[in-house]
């Protein structure tokens, strides 16, 4: 059993997009089911906690993004970040999920700025996502892989343990894995591969291999 965890706020199921948000949560729970050949199970991140990952076996966790705001969540997110701060599976965090991993592991996670109007920055759209270092789980990728970018938030150092991997001119922290473990997070949508710009799935099933998946 594999986990895909929503980490989307019960707030961010109430807004326009509520749908198409569940209908992206449900078509990444199947690529990861084509990927890997295993079950996996969409549960929301307030439903994980020890008990549970032993419960049903989970040998590795992905979370997913977010549209919620961080200051939206409460201690409803503590039982998921004490299993995240044990680091002792396999875990990959697409954008929001990197933002919920840096904040179990006691980094500041912050707007990315505000434009003259005030408003948030935003780094959004397939664009290339320069390599900036080597790793197992970087095989086959170009320097600079084309993968979708919507956010506004980003960490603001490096959690204990993790190097970075990629950077681009508005986000310096945009991919971390760490040095000895299987867990990887990216700012960035890996998730979201298409046709036009695949190497999100080569991302994803490096990690899967490291993980012992495949």
């Amino acid at each position: 059993m594999i986990l895909f965890v929503d980490t989307e706020h019960e707030s961010g199921y109430l807004k326009p997009w509520a749908e198409r948000l569940q209908a992206a949560r449900t078509r990444i729970k199947y690529r990861l089911e084509d990927i890997t050949g295993d079950e996996v199970l969409l549960v929301r991140y307030n439903r994980v906690d020890h008990d549970m990952i032993e419960r049903v076996e989970a040998r590795a966790m992905f979370l997913s993004g977010s549209s919620s705001p961080i200051p939206t969540y409460g201690d409803e997110r503590n039982p998921i970040c004490a299993v995240i701060n044990d680091l002792t599976m396999p875990m990959f965090g697409f954008c929001g999920g990197m933002q919920m991993m840096a904040g179990a592991l006691d980094v500041e996670v912050d707007l990315i700025g505000t434009d003259d109007e005030g408003e948030p920055l935003r780094e959004t759209g397939y664009n290339p996502t320069p390599i900036t270092g080597e790793d197992a789980m970087l095989k086959g990728l170009s320097q600079a892989p084309v993968m979708r970018h919507a956010h506004e938030w980003e960490l603001k150092s490096v959690p204990e343990g993790f190097s970075v991997y990629s950077s681009t001119e508005m986000t310096p922290i945009q991919m971390i894995i760490h040095d000895d473990l299987p867990v990887i997070a990216t700012q960035f949508h890996p998730e979201y591969w298409t046709e036009e710009a695949p190497e999100g799935l080569r991302l994803i099933e490096n990690f899967c291999t490291r993980a012992g998946l495949l």
